[in-house]
């Protein structure tokens, strides 16, 4: 189970991080803790540009609520990161 309480205890953590990270566990797998959603799309749904989306997610890795895992197509080609919930 995912506790989704600790970001309310990180004081330091943005809003718009922490709206990003609350989204990530809502679409992470009961079990594997992880979701593959684009940049694009967590804009899209939370109405926040590109750019707030990547620094979110930078302010999620560097205070440690997330990892990020690189994933590629069969034939070499970028595909949206693997977000793992700590």
């Amino acid at each position: 189970m995912i506790d989704k309480m600790k970001v309310y205890r990180d004081t330091e953590l943005s809003a718009k991080a922490m709206s990003v990270y609350l989204y990530l566990c809502d679409r992470a797998g009961r079990e594997s803790k992880s979701c593959f959603p684009s940049i694009k799309t967590i804009g899209r749904d939370l109405k926040l540009s590109e750019s707030s989306v990547k620094r979110s997610i930078r302010e999620l890795l560097d205070r440690g609520h997330i990892e990020k895992e690189h994933r590629f197509r069969n034939n070499g080609g970028k595909s949206s990161n693997l977000y793992r919930i700590l």
